[in-house]
């Protein structure tokens, strides 16, 4: 049962992307693409026409490890791009990055509205959360399964390799979709995002390597109500408020069955570690210091925006966790 609307959760990314196309359209056909092809594509859920891009720097090579990255309340694809900076990682180490764009009331306009790119509000509906897409009960989960789906059906990307990371509104996210597709999910890095409390089950053991910011004023490290504005006065709704920033690792090695914990603290960050996990998953957790609302050693999410810190890179340890994880190891 849903609460009242008690929250705004801080909308830290805003850069433009283009419009929708009709379903199934794109610029190049799967498994054709040569290292650092990058496609835009689209299709069809529940009647929605949803974007996104495919950065393959794998080649026509052997099927190859998926990240998808998932940008913040407020973002779009091509800001989680610059933020995170996957694609120097992928062009390194050979695998394909997904950019998805969540939804908002101008999504299939952004080409034409492109000067007007701060006015453009997209979220996900990471169940209590967020904005319209909370409140229109868009189905991002059925979205991003299609986009695994494609892949792995066209031969390019690895079954047991597929990862998800999101920032903020997008580690919600990453959240709900390593809980309902953990049967698909290797291993999910939700960065400053959050829990709420009531999350169900998996039904299967899922990795997780988990971010916060020690000094995040955005999502409160105790829990509670979601904090300030985003770009241009937008703001995006929450149903309830979120559980302490621990409970987001206690949850996942409670499901998947891990030991005690070991704690490790160093200059950089505060560690927690929970190791064997059922079906070879293991959950990290790291509050980052001098970090606030921020994708640590990224970009700031936009002017104005928290500027991470550039001691810890979360996209390369991230990507060293995610190397470690496949779906059935032992």
């Amino acid at each position: 049962m849903k609460l009242s609307i008690s929250a705004a959760l801080a909308l830290t990314v805003v850069v433009a992307f283009t419009s929708a196309a009709p379903e199934a359209q794109r610029r190049r056909a799967p498994g054709t693409s040569a290292p650092g092809a990058r496609d835009e594509r689209t299709l069809t859920v529940g009647g929605r026409t949803r974007s996104y891009l495919v950065h393959d720097f794998a080649g026509n090579t052997a099927p190859a490890p998926v990240v998808i990255v998932l940008h913040g309340g407020g973002g779009n694809a091509e800001n989680a791009v610059q933020m995170t900076g996957f694609d120097r990682l992928a062009a390194r180490e050979r695998f394909i990055v997904v950019y998805p764009n969540g939804t908002g009331g101008r999504e299939g306009t952004l080409r034409r509205r492109a000067a007007r790119e701060r006015d453009i509000l997209l979220t996900w509906n990471a169940g209590h959360c967020c904005a319209s897409a909370m409140v229109n009960r868009v189905d991002d989960v059925r979205f991003i399964e299609q986009v695994i789906d494609e892949l792995v059906a066209s031969g390019r990307g690895d079954a047991t390799r597929v990862y998800v990371t999101g920032m903020s509104n997008g580690a919600m996210m990453a959240h709900r979709l390593g809980r309902e597709l953990s049967t698909k999910i290797a291993a999910i890095a939700p960065v400053v995002g959050a829990t709420f409390g009531d999350e169900p089950a998996p039904d299967a053991p899922v990795a997780a390597f988990i971010i916060v910011g020690a000094d995040d004023q955005t999502v409160p490290a105790n829990g509670g109500s979601l904090k300030l504005r985003g770009p241009a006065g937008n703001t995006s709704a929450a149903d309830r408020d979120v559980a302490p920033a621990m409970d987001q690792a206690t949850y996942w090695a409670r499901h998947d069955g891990c030991g005690q914990p070991v704690r490790r603290d160093t200059s950089v960050s505060d560690r927690t570690e929970w190791a064997s996990c059922r079906g070879g998953t293991s959950v990290v957790f790291h509050s980052v210091k001098n970090n606030g609302h921020a994708w640590p050693g990224g970009q700031p999410g936009r002017q104005g925006a928290a500027v991470p810190t550039t001691a810890f890179d979360a996209t390369e340890e991230m990507w060293a966790f995610f190397t470690r994880h496949r779906i059935n190891a032992n």
